[in-house]
């Protein structure tokens, strides 16, 4: 960690659905509990996912991070414990939908969730990472995660078009930098749902790895149904089959993450 008391806060963002930011999320918590690291998971996405693949039942979601961004709930009665023991979580649950739309008269609109997630209170909790599951949109729930993360990690599908709506996303981390945290930095783009028979899988890694160098992890993670079967049973890949190929990857990225950071931080 940069010092004793803050957490390192990781947007895990992509406007495009379907890319894997939620199984990502999920599963990047748990390879980081595996390898000593406590996480906090924010679920800023309406579909509240993350929340239902650890465990949290929507009848459990009494105070949600709707009640935390828009109504300035304390975090406090807003986090769950989930199905692994290093890792709390802020659900979301549908409420969040109407977000937008709330937000646009406060002046502040964009700086909410940074003001809570930089708050003593988050740093008593001693949790080594916060990881934001942010929507499939760049909306102000989005831009706010954007506003109160050291960095974004964005997946990126292993399919035909996956780097074309990359360009809005640069643009809108370049916005945030230049007016609101200029120090936003890109932790690096994942391939997801990778089929290394495919060709065309090949020549996305390829135009990726061409076109954003270094950016792009080491890492791929691997069409896998064990990766899919997972939240089903509520539980992280890790912990439902920690052989599979995507369990293993998972790994990996936490293991580059773990490295990158403290090569930073050296």
């Amino acid at each position: 960690m940069s010092d004793a008391s803050s957490p390192r806060i990781i947007a895990i963002a992509n406007q495009k659905g379907g890319v894997g930011k939620t199984t990502t999320t999920i599963n990047l918590a748990s390879a980081l509990e595996k390898r000593g690291f406590s996480s906090l998971i924010v679920d800023i996405d309406p579909q509240g996912n993350a929340s239902t693949g650890m465990g949290v039942n929507t009848e459990d979601r009494i105070k949600t991070t709707y009640d935390l961004i828009i109504d300035g709930a304390p975090l406090s009665e807003v986090l769950r414990p989930t199905s692994v023991e290093a890792i709390l979580i802020a659900p979301a649950t549908t409420d969040l939908s109407s977000a937008d739309i709330e937000l646009v008269a406060n002046e502040r609109r964009s700086f909410l969730l940074r003001d809570i997630l930089r708050s003593p209170l988050v740093a008593q909790l001693g949790v080594d990472y916060v990881l934001i599951d942010c929507p499939p949109s760049l909306n102000l729930l989005t831009v706010n995660a954007m506003v109160a993360a050291d960095s974004i990690l964005i997946p990126l599908q292993s399919e035909f078009f996956a780097l074309e709506g990359l360009s809005q996303l640069m643009l809108t981390i370049r916005e945030v930098r230049q007016t609101a945290n200029p120090k936003l930095r890109i932790e690096g783009v994942l391939l997801t749902m990778h089929d290394q028979r495919n060709r065309l899988a090949q020549q996305v890694e390829s135009d990726a790895r061409e076109t954003l160098g270094e950016l792009v992890f080491q890492t791929i993670v691997p069409r896998n149904v064990r990766v899919s079967e997972a939240p089903s049973h509520a539980v992280p890949v890790l912990d439902y089959d920690p052989g599979s190929k995507g369990a293993m990857a998972y790994g990996d990225l936490a293991d580059e993450i773990i490295a990158r950071y403290h090569s930073i931080s050296a």
